[in-house]
């Protein structure tokens, strides 16, 4: 797809988030870039409003959607399937970094990416997607080493584990040749660590943004491979660089590691 001159139009939905709201002030600060719209629910009280200076006022009007322009989502997971429906139908490539989706929004997304270039990503850090390819290249080496995963985020996170902890620990079980029963959220009782086991742990508390270590522990030694955030910009950052990519790319299903790959390549 090649994409016509001129600066990328970007529109944000869950625009009065705090992710919304670091996305918005990213495309402001680019070069590039302009803030086309800014999504928001019909019960906002501050629908209407123009949040950022700048930017456009918050609607909940769909309709703004066009080719053209790239839509970027951090809302809920029932506000996915609705938005994947209108991007693919207005031909506006979709970057979607909501977590724990339903069996709608994720049938929904594979709809619209028949038609526009969908990218979706538990997490849009690059660096956690780097933590990722290290921590599977660790598991594939480290073969006798025990897994497990310890994640941190604010208190008002409403899913547990998060979807960056369960999407490590897949590739984890992916590079060991594991599947998914060897997944296990959390531990308690009595018994011994079972064979080939995954476990992850879920802290919430304070402000906490994000952050996801995974030790691997042999005999008489430990690895930590951690990615701490810092603050929301390295999330916005990876959002704005998958705008990019996405408004360029044929229509089909695409994570953050393409993103990556293709900055690469120039």
């Amino acid at each position: 797809m090649t994409r016509s001159p001129g600066p990328l139009r970007i529109v944000i939905a869950g625009a009065a988030g705090r992710m919304g709201e670091a996305v918005a002030r990213r495309v402001l600060a680019e070069p590039g870039l302009e803030l086309a719209g800014l999504l928001t629910k019909s019960a906002d009280p501050a629908l209407g409003t123009a949040p950022y200076a700048g930017g456009p006022p918050l609607t909940s009007e769909l309709t703004l959607l066009a080719s053209g322009m790239v839509l970027i989502e951090f809302t809920t997971a029932e506000s996915v399937a609705g938005l994947a429906r209108a991007a693919a139908a207005a031909g506006t490539p979709l970057v979607s970094g909501t977590t724990a989706l339903t069996a709608e929004a994720e049938s929904e997304l594979i709809r619209a990416a028949e038609k526009v270039a969908v990218v979706h990503a538990p997490n849009m850090s690059r660096g956690v997607a780097l933590l990722a390819e290290l921590a599977a290249h660790a598991a594939r080496v480290l073969g006798d080493f025990d897994l497990e995963i310890a994640e941190k985020h604010h208190r008002h996170k409403l899913d547990a584990p998060s979807g960056t902890a369960l999407a490590l620990a897949r590739t984890l079980a992916e590079a060991r040749g594991l599947g998914p029963q060897s997944l296990r959220e959390g531990r308690s009782g009595r018994g011994a660590r079972r064979e080939g086991e995954i476990a992850i742990h879920a802290l919430r508390g304070g402000d906490w943004v994000g952050e996801h270590t995974i030790y691997l522990a042999g005999p008489g030694e430990t690895i930590e491979l951690r990615h701490r955030a810092e603050s929301r910009v390295a999330f916005a950052a990876g959002a704005v660089a998958a705008a990019r990519f996405a408004a360029q790319a044929r229509p089909g299903r695409y994570g953050i590691r393409d993103v990556l790959a293709a900055a690469l390549q120039g």
